[in-house]
């Protein structure tokens, strides 16, 4: 198995989504451990079956969706206020 280990990582210098997850505080220091995941047989054939749907990737050539949180913004502007509320 190979494994990256980096020691002595200021909190402040991980993804954002890690800190949260985290919830310590901003001085705290952790060691980051990195390894190689490996499917089993049968998670393999799980994703190869999924591939397989003729509805994987359907909308992957939609050139208005490349920036997908933009694309979702647009079409919930017109149900929703700029403080996130309804529009009646």
């Amino acid at each position: 198995m190979n494994a990256i280990v980096i020691e002595h990582v200021p909190i402040e210098q991980l993804p954002a989504e890690w800190q949260a997850k985290l919830a310590t505080p901003a001085n705290t220091h952790v060691t980051v451990r990195i390894e190689t995941e490996t499917l089993s047989p049968e998670q393999q054939a799980a994703v190869n079956e999924l591939e397989q749907n003729p509805l994987f990737g359907i909308w992957r050539d939609r050139q208005d969706m490349v920036d997908v949180p933009a694309y979702v913004r647009s079409i919930r502007a017109s149900r929703f206020n700029d403080d996130g509320s309804r529009r009646s």
